[in-house]
């Protein structure tokens, strides 16, 4: 069973690493796609990325080896990247749904509004947010206190499963743990439903059918990338609430970290016409 799962894996790894190296290289190679959208793509991209190489990598070491254990750094560190990249995740396609609805309800002024310093100081923020969740992550975990060779019932380290195995009170731990999710997941996620209700309530103004459907198709694949990302996040933490099963739990995170970032790229590359031109226009110059 274990050389089966390992050549599954990595070959879904190898996916993701080209999918997305595919997207970022498409963008950077053709001139027309140099906007603010693509510009996030490409970050959105090397967040996937960086999000499966957190886990997927030592999975297939301890698929191979048959050697199941990590040490307490590193679990701390896979808990400190893997926060620190869903949470970019996150407020990425958070900032990508602003992008939308500056370009839907103000397309006039998108290019004042979404210029190239609003671009990437939009990023910067989203990673200093998520480095800051990363970090309270880290503290939060780092002051647990574990029993000697404790079992983690899942294939990385998850801080709501290290707090259920802590040794020490974590009472106040949880309450964090809550207000940090509440935060650093609510609060982008209320964003990106405020950006589509607006953008819904303007298309919805507009008299001609094709340009209803022209404003709808401009949104498709972000629509699609947040169902999947947000859908399979609250799978894990609701399979986990509601279910004992730790196979049910172990496939809902396999779902978020493996096949999320394996089919963004797919996503983007079948429903975008500019980036399967992209894409085209660099295999027939390799060629």
């Amino acid at each position: 069973m274990h050389p089966l799962l390992f050549g599954l894996f990595l070959s879904m790894y190898l996916m993701i690493m080209l999918g997305n190296l595919l997207i970022i290289l498409a963008v950077i190679s053709d001139s027309h796609l140099h906007t603010p959208m693509y510009f996030f793509l490409c970050n959105l991209s090397l967040a996937d990325i960086s999000f499966s190489t957190t886990t997927v990598p030592k999975m297939l070491v301890n698929l191979h080896t048959s050697s199941k254990s990590i040490t307490y750094a590193g679990c701390l560190t896979q808990v400190t990247f893997f926060s620190l990249f869903a949470c970019l995740d996150s407020l990425l396609l958070a900032v990508m749904a602003y992008d939308r609805l500056v370009a839907i309800c103000q397309p006039l002024h998108y290019l004042v509004i979404m210029n190239p310093r609003t671009c990437c100081l939009m990023v910067l923020l989203s990673f200093f947010f998520s480095f800051l969740d990363s970090q309270l992550h880290y503290l939060m975990v780092s002051q647990l206190t574990f029993c000697a060779d404790v079992e983690i019932p899942h294939f990385f380290c998850d801080p709501p499963q290290l707090l259920n195995l802590a040794c020490s009170d974590t009472f106040t731990y949880n309450i964090v743990s809550y207000f940090i999710g509440t935060i650093f997941g609510g609060v982008p996620l209320s964003g990106i439903l405020f950006s589509y209700y607006k953008i819904v309530s303007s298309i919805l103004r507009v008299p001609s059918s094709g340009s209803k459907y022209k404003a709808f198709s401009t949104c498709g694949s972000h629509l699609s990338v947040i169902c999947l990302f947000y859908g399979t996040g609250l799978g894990v933490y609701l399979s986990s609430a509601v279910s004992s099963s730790l196979r049910k739990e172990a496939v809902a995170s396999v779902m978020y970290t493996v096949v999320t970032p394996l089919l963004n790229p797919i996503i983007y590359s079948l429903r975008n016409r500019d980036i399967k031109s992209a894409l085209w226009k660099m295999i027939r110059r390799k060629a």
